[in-house]
């Protein structure tokens, strides 16, 4: 499994991780706490599923959330920095998005997600993808994609050392 892949990672790098996440819930630090001994890396994570927790305890400005909105490259960019300095990780992943069935804006479909990384070092990514999966499946599918996301940027890490 990612997670199994992504904690081995990690623990060979001596790196940590935090996950900032609203759409999915929790899925993701769900999923990493799943492989037995994951307290070595990862240290926790913020559901930070209303906009008010974004703002007051990640940090989102509320320019971001004003103009580019919670389901946004900006937003999830600053939710990934904002968990990553509060639990002082060495990277963070954060995931945002509509899950469905409701909540589509014009140009907002439901299914689209952003998934964000950012590191100690200034490092950040950010991806979009538009799910066409019920509630379930998108979160599942958002979540995979988020612990694929570190399982890559890991991997890049170990093969430049």
């Amino acid at each position: 499994m990612l997670e199994n892949k992504v904690g081995e990672l990690l623990r060979s790098l001596g790196l940590t991780l935090s996950s900032a996440e609203s759409c999915t819930g929790g899925l993701v630090g769900h999923r990493l706490t799943n492989v037995p001994g994951s307290s070595e890396y990862y240290l926790g994570g913020v559901i930070s599923y209303d906009n008010r927790v974004k703002q007051g305890l990640l940090q989102v400005p509320a320019a971001v959330l004003e103009t580019a909105g919670a389901v946004s490259e900006p937003c999830a960019l600053a939710m990934a920095h904002g968990v990553r300095q509060l639990l002082g990780t060495s990277l963070a992943v954060s995931t945002t998005g509509i899950a469905g069935p409701g909540g589509a804006t014009p140009g907002k479909p439901v299914g689209l997600v952003f998934i964000a990384l950012a590191d100690a070092n200034g490092y950040e990514r950010c991806e979009s993808y538009v799910w066409t999966g019920d509630r379930e499946t998108n979160k599942a599918l958002s979540a995979e994609a988020a612990l694929k996301m570190v399982g890559e940027y890991l991997e890049r890490s170990q093969a430049a050392d």
